[in-house]
């Protein structure tokens, strides 16, 4: 259940705020020496100001690639290059966009809450198999698994408050 939440956080992070963030991009495919490498292992991220990405690849050749991955991998973001390094500005959310993105999210933390019910129902069925255990028992580690359960609901239910409020920020 907590790798469900590493996941939800993971995937959060790749959801444009409206606010530079390396995580915005750093998971891009990029086509280079003859495989696709994550951006990250090809190019430092920064982000010196608040609204502005800057990717700088250790090997300058590939900056035409890494602009066409930025451009494919739908962002939203357009690049621009000084021949050294490739600039990201992040532009202002509009209201719409923001919406867009909370419903994005929320569908997100749907999936995981999916997740978190079938980890529960797989548990629930192993403890039924087991033999030798009492009805109380068995009746006790459902009782428990679902406690579990409630609380990793209320922890990813946290993680997407959170998410929201950040999306809604200006």
């Amino acid at each position: 259940m907590s790798k469900t939440l590493d996941v939800l956080q993971h995937e959060f992070v790749t959801i444009r705020t409206g606010r530079a963030s390396p995580g915005l991009v750093d998971r891009i495919k990029v086509d280079s020496y003859g495989t696709s490498l994550p951006l990250k292992q090809l190019a430092s991220i920064a982000c010196p100001e608040p609204r502005l990405i800057t990717i700088k690849p250790w090997d300058r050749n590939l900056i035409p690639e890494i602009e066409k991955a930025i451009l494919r991998s739908g962002i939203g973001l357009t690049p621009s290059n000084d021949g050294v390094a490739i600039k990201l500005p992040i532009p202002t959310l509009t209201e719409e966009r923001r919406n867009e993105l909370v419903k994005i999210v929320r569908k997100v933390a749907e999936e995981s809450k999916v997740a978190l019910r079938n980890i529960r129902r797989d548990a629930i069925a192993e403890i039924k198999e087991l033999e030798g255990i009492s009805e109380d028992d068995e009746h006790r580690a459902d009782k428990e698994i679902q406690h579990i359960t409630d609380e990793y609901t209320d922890k990813l239910e946290e993680i997407l408050s959170r998410k929201e409020k950040e999306i809604m920020e200006e």
